[in-house]
């Protein structure tokens, strides 16, 4: 299967298990899963094409089950949905990556959600410039989150390593250089 080949697939799957999975006539299970047989059919793949695509995605965005018979987007729902993964101690440094005409009101307000039920954040600048670059030249801000979890906020981390929060007030954040 070819690169773009594997996006579009690769897409299809960000939208049905994310966002919008009643318009391939999908029901989430609780954490999101959906059994893989179900969502060949309702996609037309092979269990060969889905797990190319899942195992080639270098953003880790899909995971299966320990069994292998259940599949889930890893984060960045817009539907309802609670991934049950535990609270955990974040490194003291995360970062976030955007662009310059969204910076003023994230100074202002903080970071939010949005239409995803968490902010996500990067153990690294790196991937943060990465994020922030899909949408133009990036902007990194730096997040204090020993600060924030020693004031009670609280962290989660998926299956790809991306850092979850609640939301992000701005006394957090950090525009770097």
């Amino acid at each position: 299967m070819n690169e773009k080949e594997k996006t579009r697939i690769s897409k299809r799957l960000a939208r049905h298990l994310r966002h919008d999975p009643a318009a391939i006539g999908l029901t989430l299970a609780p954490g999101g899963w959906v059994e893989v047989t179900t969502l060949l059919g309702a996609l037309a793949l092979t269990r060969e094409e889905l797990d190319e695509v899942v195992e080639t995605n270098t953003k880790r965005r899909f995971a299966f089950d320990e069994t292998g018979t259940r599949i889930r987007a890893s984060q960045g729902h817009s539907v309802p949905i609670d991934l049950g993964l535990p609270d955990a101690t974040p490194p003291a440094v995360l970062y976030h990556g955007t662009v310059e005409k969204f910076l003023a009101p994230i100074l202002r307000e903080g970071l939010r959600p949005m239409n995803r039920h968490a902010v996500h954040l990067s153990a690294t600048v790196e991937t943060a410039r990465t994020v922030g670059a899909r949408r133009g030249k990036p902007v990194i801000l730096r997040i204090d989150a020993a600060a924030m979890t020693a004031t009670g906020h609280r962290f989660q981390v998926s299956a790809n390593k991306v850092w979850l929060t609640a939301s992000v007030p701005p006394t957090y954040l950090t525009r770097l250089p």
